[in-house]
């Protein structure tokens, strides 16, 4: 086998015909068995340096070598088979479930929301309404966070375990193939849904169980090491010998749970900042030199600096999207973005944040290891106060930056709709001074035209990870004083994003 790279102008198709040239001259092999070449494509990229290209790598094989194929394991019917309790119903804890499934042990999933469709008709009542249900809302419900934000599945590390699972199983259960080769794959907000739905369908076809409307209250581990999962104030209770944890980063309530009873949880960094709304057309503009055509990609962009010895990055990149109400409870504020799958929305919005461990704030040290939970709340809550709704307070970049008030706003994708703000002001110094520095130079050395007063920052943005961590053993993932329970994914500290979160499940259903 031999690796091969082969360009093809955006619009275009990669045909056979290419790569069997490219192939033979790379393989030193007589043109006349070209066609008994076997190929696969493995990645696909966008190069916007020079001439707007697609590079694709290419693997080779000789007609006597033997391409090997991805097959994923078959799932058991495990009807009859002994429980895992798994809570949440998000990507760890559905890919936690399909492993299971494969390794014959039955999944019981409890999910606090309701199913992926009947979430959105709480979601659209929040956008129009300001009516936050703190069971199903954009992070809460089937599927998870990542379900209502554009499905990006950018992880390639292979230090968690094997993608290739995880991107087979979607592509199983509906996603467009294409994720399999695409350098930064997606699904969108509009198809997710149904991906999710046929990965519960075939969890309950094959024995599994899914209880929607099942927030976990309590859990409570008898002498005999079986645990007993209550669910709504013990209107109902599971029991299992196994519990997978996998409640995603906002279920500040199963901290709390963990903080009453004693058990170990730690404060944890995460990244707080504000969403950026930038026209699409702009964005496209910068990205692709001003060659952007309505045939290519929508453009998209990362970026990572140092300010003042901390992090300040973009996070969830939303490419033709729209900016959404994520509060998980009343008088809250913040924000994230989704996309469609064709991103065609005339804006694009992205989280910029900045790096904050738990000694940036040493007033909420009282708080222990919750302690930037707390801090997570305070700034969310004051938020929510300046405009008293769901409405956000807003500010144009370039007087963020001189610490001036915005004349006027520009019209941005937010349904609830913006305030006119001093973010400035409003967002702690650390943040503040940090991103004050940062966008500047990202427009001066990075993105030619993105330091402008047409971009518009609104706050809050502060889900970005989990601000506490439960932590595990190493080698057995199981708490480090619980035997038998499996903290798992974002929520618990050891993810960040649909494809992690998803490995995280499956290495934590592979030890059990």
């Amino acid at each position: 086998m031999k690796e091969i790279e082969v360009t093809c102008k955006l619009g275009k198709e990669l045909t056979a015909d290419e790569i069997q040239t490219a192939a033979v001259k790379a393989l030193g092999v007589s043109p006349k068995i070209r066609q008994q070449l076997k190929y696969r494509i493995v990645r696909r990229s966008i190069d916007a340096r020079n001439d707007i290209l697609y590079r694709y790598k290419v693997e080779v094989y000789k007609p006597e070598e033997v391409m090997p194929e991805y097959v994923l394991e078959e799932y058991k019917d495990v009807s009859s088979a002994e429980p895992v309790v798994i809570i949440g119903a998000g990507p760890a804890g559905m890919f936690a479930a399909l492993r299971l499934l494969m390794k014959g042990l039955k999944p019981v999933i409890l999910e606090r929301g309701k199913d992926v469709h009947q979430r959105k008709f709480d979601m659209a009542k929040l956008s129009t309404e300001g009516v936050v249900d703190p069971d199903s809302n954009y992070c809460f419900g089937e599927g998870g966070a990542g379900t209502f934000s554009d499905g990006k599945l950018y992880t390639r590390s292979s230090k968690r375990g094997d993608i290739r699972e995880v991107l087979h199983q979607l592509v199983r259960f509906g996603a467009d193939p294409s994720i399999l080769i695409d350098a930064h794959p997606h699904i969108g907000s509009d198809k997710l849904p149904i991906v999710v739905e046929n990965i519960r369908k075939c969890i309950i076809e094959h024995g599994g169980e899914y209880h929607f409307n099942s927030r976990v209250t309590d859990i409570t581990r008898r002498p005999d090491g079986q645990f007993d999962v209550e669910v709504n104030g013990a209107s109902v209770i599971y029991t299992s010998r196994k519990v997978i944890l996998a409640t995603g980063h906002s279920a500040r309530d199963i901290y709390e749970m963990f903080d009453r009873k004693g058990w170990a949880i730690q404060a944890k960094g995460f990244a707080l900042g504000v969403r950026v709304e930038h026209p699409q057309s702009l964005i496209n503009k910068i990205q692709y030199h001003g060659k952007y055509q309505p045939y290519m990609p929508t453009a998209e962009y990362s970026f990572v600096t140092q300010v003042l010895d901390r992090g300040v990055f973009s996070f969830c990149m939303c490419p033709g999207g729209i900016l959404v109400p994520a509060a998980t409870a009343s008088g809250e504020l913040v924000l994230n973005g989704m996309s469609n799958s064709q991103r065609n929305s005339k804006w694009a919005n992205s989280g910029v944040v900045v790096q904050i461990e738990p000694e940036d704030f040493p007033e909420y040290a009282q708080y222990g290891p919750l302690a930037l939970l707390q801090f997570q709340k305070d700034i969310e809550r004051k938020m929510f106060e300046y405009t008293g709704s769901l409405k956000a307070p807003a500010q144009r970049m370039m007087d963020f930056c001189r610490r001036i008030p915005s004349s006027g706003l520009p019209q941005t994708s937010y349904h609830p709709g913006a305030v006119n703000a001093p973010l400035h002001e409003m967002l702690p110094e650390h943040v503040s001074l940090r991103l004050k520095y940062a966008f500047p130079e990202i427009g001066n050395k990075k993105m030619h035209g993105y330091y402008t007063n047409d971009a518009l920052l609104l706050g809050v943005e502060s889900r970005t990870s989990s601000p506490v961590r439960i932590p595990r053993d190493p080698e057995t993932f199981e708490h480090i004083e619980i035997a038998g329970l499996y903290p798992c994914g974002e929520g618990a500290g050891y993810a960040g994003g649909i494809v992690s979160s998803a490995l995280d499940g499956i290495n934590c259903a592979s030890k059990i």
